[in-house]
């Protein structure tokens, strides 16, 4: 089972608590949206025989909870790989960081406004750059652009509600054909839509 010991991710129990935790200290709709990104990564990680769907779910469950540092941009992948490093949950740590970034054209890139020092920064994109992608990181990152706090939605929906909140950058294109890759990617090994196994996703697309 890939990366899946107890030194590198919480149990189920301890990530729901985790994520409550980070709730109290930053409400917000990026709660249910990250139960949403996990929900999807275990319907679709249950369709892959080497992916394990508990797995999928934790990691997908805390991808976000950078957020409990109070409510900054892409620098919260920074806080989360940081506080998922304190408590010994490497894998977590990685997922923090690997759903802010994706590679075009050989180089790192990391989606938005960076908000944090330059430092941090380059910390970021050396680490990025560092690590071989796995399933696990495209899992979530499709994830994360599957999921509206209100439900499942299709991608288009999706990064219409990012650039509508964040904006628009040369490399905005590029993430999303990105996007779609990984899309097709699964859709592959799965032998369908992967809508077709997210509930609802006509409903919440149409009538939200």
């Amino acid at each position: 089972m890939q990366y899946y010991t107890k030194k590198c991710v919480p149990t189920l129990e301890e990530a729901k608590k985790i994520l409550e935790e980070c709730g109290k200290l930053n409400p917000g709709s990026w709660i249910e949206h990250s139960i949403n990104v996990a929900e999807a990564a275990k319907l679709i990680s249950e369709n892959i025989d080497d992916l394990d769907s508990e797995l999928a779910y934790i990691l997908g469950l805390l991808h976000d909870i950078g957020r409990r540092e109070g409510v900054h941009g892409i620098r919260h992948g920074l806080d989360g790989y940081n506080y998922a490093i304190s408590k010994g949950y490497d894998l977590v740590a990685r997922t923090c960081l690997s759903h802010t970034g994706f590679k075009y054209k050989n180089e790192v890139i990391i989606v938005g406004k960076w908000d944090g020092t330059i430092e941090e920064y380059n910390f970021a994109k050396e680490y990025l750059s560092s690590i071989e992608e796995d399933d696990y990181d495209k899992l979530i990152r499709l994830c994360d652009y599957l999921a509206l706090p209100l439900g499942f939605v299709l991608i288009e929906k999706r990064i219409v509600d990012i650039a509508l909140r964040v904006g628009v950058n040369e490399y905005t294109i590029p993430r999303w054909k990105s996007t779609f890759e990984n899309k097709e990617y699964f859709e592959k090994k799965i032998g369908k839509s992967i809508y077709d196994l997210l509930p609802n996703v006509r409903e919440n697309t149409f009538d939200m």
